[in-house]
C-alpha cells in the first residue's frame, strides 16, 4: 500500500526585518511539507501579495511601519477567509494578543519559539487548530480576570453628557446644548455618577479625564 503524501502547506512571511525573513525562509526549507511562496515587509504589501499567491498560512509580525500586523490580519481574513494567520512577534502585551486574536489570527507565538513548536503551529493552523504561546495564553487569562474599565456601561447619550460636564457646563447649559429638559439631564447625570461609582460631578469629571472616557 502506497503511503499518502501530506499536502504541501504554502507559507507566506510578513516581517519588516530582512534578517528575520531570511532566517524563517531557511527554516521552512528543512521541511518537505512546507513551501515558502512569498515575503512581504509590511501589512499593506502583505494584503496585495496574499491576493496573488493565496497562501495557506501566513507568519505575521505585529509591529511594522505603515500598517501593523493586527490591521493586516483583519483585512486579510476579511478578504481571504481561507488563509490562516499566525502572529510571530517579540511582544506579549495583553492588548497586542487580544487585538491579534480579535482580528482573526489563529495563533500567537513569540519569536523565541522552538523550530519544532513553530512547525507544529503551522501544521495545526492549516488544519484550523489554534496555537498560543504560554505567554499569550497567560495574557488572555490575566485580561479575562480584570474588572471592566470604568464607564464601560455608559450609553452614548451619557457619554455625550459626561463630555459636556468635562467642559464645565451645568445641567441647564447641557440641556440647551442637547435640546432636552434640565430634568432629563439631571437623570442622565445621576445615572452617570451611579455607573462610575462616584458621588459628585467633580469626581465624575476627574475619573473621565483620568481614564480618557471622553474624546
Amino acid at each position: 500500500m502506497t503511503k499518502q503524501l501530506s499536502p504541501t502547506i504554502r507559507v507566506m512571511l510578513v516581517d519588516d526585518h530582512t534578517m528575520v525573513r531570511r532566517g524563517l525562509a531557511t527554516f521552512l526549507k528543512a521541511f518537505d511539507d512546507l513551501e515558502l511562496v512569498g515575503e512581504a515587509e509590511d501589512g499593506q504589501a502583505a494584503i496585495k501579495l496574499c491576493g496573488k499567491l493565496h497562501p495557506d498560512v501566513i507568519l505575521m509580525d505585529m509591529m511594522m511601519p505603515d500598517m501593523d500586523g493586527a490591521t493586516a490580519t483583519r483585512k486579510i481574513r476579511e478578504q481571504f477567509p481561507k488563509v490562516q494567520v499566525i502572529v510571530l512577534t517579540s511582544f506579549k502585551e495583553e492588548e497586542l494578543v487580544k487585538n491579534a486574536l480579535e482580528a482573526g489570527a489563529i495563533g500567537y507565538l513569540l519569536k523565541d519559539v522552538s523550530a519544532d513548536d513553530l512547525v507544529k503551529a503551522i501544521r495545526a493552523a492549516h488544519e484550523g487548530r489554534a496555537t498560543l504561546s504560554p505567554e499569550a495564553a497567560q495574557a488572555l487569562v490575566h485580561a479575562a480576570n480584570q474588572p471592566p474599565a470604568p464607564g464601560h456601561d455608559l450609553t452614548e447619550r451619557e457619554r455625550g453628557v459626561l463630555a459636556l460636564m468635562v467642559e464645565g457646563l451645568n445641567n441647564t447649559q447641557i440641556a440647551g446644548k442637547l435640546f432636552v429638559s434640565p430634568s432629563t439631564v439631571k437623570s442622565h447625570v445621576s445615572s452617570i455618577l451611579s455607573k462610575l461609582g462616584v458621588t459628585s460631578r467633580t469626581e465624575a469629571v476627574a475619573l473621565a479625564l483620568r481614564h480618557k472616557l471622553v474624546a
